[in-house]
C-alpha cells in the first residue's frame, strides 16, 4: 500500500459545522471561522490490527514532513478526527514489542482499530512477511517532542488569507488564535489537511499566535513573520508548563529525512480483514495521572 491519503482537496477552506469523534476520545466541532473544542484523548489501551505502507515520495495528509526516525502512522477517519489527531503520539504493541509513532497521515479506508504504520514502525513490532498483525495501542499524553513547536505559513498565505501548519506540539491542539500589531485576536479554523485558517484580513504581521491544547494548556508564540513556506521554530513547548511566551529562534539546518523507498507490500488486501477493536482497561501509568489531572481544566475550557 502506497501513497498520500487525502481526505479533502489541499488548500481548500471548508465551512459549515462538522462533528467528528474517534475511539481515541478526540472530538471537535468546527464552525465558520470558529475554534475547535475537543475532549482529551483517552489513554486506555485498545485492541486492533496493523498494516504498513510507503509514502513513495508523497506527503502525509497532516501536511508536515515525516519524522526523522521514520516512525509514523496513518489513522482511519474517526481516529484521525478531521486532523485533530495530527502530531500526537501512540504507543503500539505487536508480536515483537512496542514502538511509539507520530500521527502523520490519514487512511480513509481504515476502520477504527486499523492502524497503517510506516514500514519502519511495522518492522519494529512484527514480521513484514505477515502483512497484518494484531496489536494493542494507546494515546500518549504529553509525549516528548523532538524539538520546540514550529509554525509554517502555507503557500498562498497573504495579509488577506492567514493559513499555517503547526508541528512538534505533541498534544492535540484545541484552538488557535492570532493577532497582528494593534489588532484583535482572531480565531482560526482547523481543516482536515491540518492547516489552521483565518479566512479574512489579518494584516502583514508580525503575529502573536496563541495555542491551547486539549488539556487546557495555553502557549503564545511571538514575532511570527508572514513568510510563506518558511518553517519558523519557536522556543515554546506545551510540556514546559501551563503557559509560556517566546519569540522564534533560528532553526538548525538538518538533512531532510528520506521516506522508505521499498516496494509496496503484496498484502495490501489485509485492510479488508475484520477489525479487532475492543476497548480494555489499561494499567495506571504516569501520563494517565497527568491526563486525569488535566481533564477538569480541559472540560472547563470547553464549557
Amino acid at each position: 500500500m502506497t501513497g498520500h491519503r487525502l481526505l479533502a482537496p489541499r488548500w481548500l477552506a471548508t465551512g459549515g459545522a462538522v462533528l467528528l469523534a474517534g475511539v481515541l476520545g478526540v472530538a471537535m466541532l468546527l464552525q465558520n471561522g470558529g475554534s475547535a473544542c475537543a475532549a482529551p484523548p483517552s489513554s486506555a489501551k485498545h485492541k486492533g490490527k496493523a498494516t504498513f505502507y510507503d509514502l513513495a515520495g508523497t506527503q502525509g495528509n497532516c501536511s508536515t514532513k515525516p519524522p526523522a526516525d521514520d516512525l509514523y502512522v496513518a489513522l482511519g477517519r474517526t481516529e484521525y478526527s478531521g486532523a485533530m489527531a495530527c502530531g500526537s503520539y501512540l504507543d503500539v504493541t505487536g508480536p515483537k514489542g512496542k514502538v511509539r509513532v507520530k500521527v502523520f497521515d490519514s487512511c480513509p479506508e481504515c476502520p477504527a482499530g486499523h492502524l497503517d504504520l510506516s514500514r519502519t514502525a511495522f518492522n519494529r513490532i512484527g514480521k513484514e512477511i505477515d502483512g497484518i498483525i494484531p496489536i494493542t495501542y494507546r494515546a500518549v499524553p504529553n509525549a516528548p517532542a523532538p524539538g520546540p513547536l514550529s509554525i509554517t505559513f502555507v503557500e498562498g498565505t497573504s495579509q488577506y488569507y492567514w493559513a499555517v501548519t503547526i508541528d512538534n506540539h505533541s498534544n492535540p491542539i484545541r484552538s488557535v488564535q492570532a493577532k497582528g500589531p494593534g489588532g484583535a485576536w482572531k480565531k482560526a479554523a482547523l481543516q482536515d489537511y491540518n492547516v489552521w485558517i483565518i479566512d479574512g484580513q489579518t494584516g502583514s504581521g508580525p503575529f502573536q499566535v496563541r495555542m491551547t491544547d486539549v488539556y487546557g494548556k495555553t502557549i503564545t508564540a511571538k514575532n511570527i513573520r508572514l513568510l510563506p513556506q518558511k518553517r519558523q521554530t519557536t522556543s515554546v513547548r506545551f510540556a514546559t508548563g501551563s503557559s509560556a511566551e517566546a519569540a522564534p529562534v533560528p532553526a538548525k539546518k538538518k538533512a531532510s529525512p528520506s521516506p522508505s523507498k521499498a516496494s509496496p507490500s503484496p498484502s495490501a488486501s489485509a485492510s479488508s480483514a475484520a477489525p479487532l477493536l475492543e476497548s480494555t482497561q489499561a494499567a495506571p501509568a504516569q501520563d494517565e495521572v497527568a491526563l486525569a489531572a488535566a481533564e477538569p481544566a480541559a472540560k472547563a475550557a470547553c464549557g
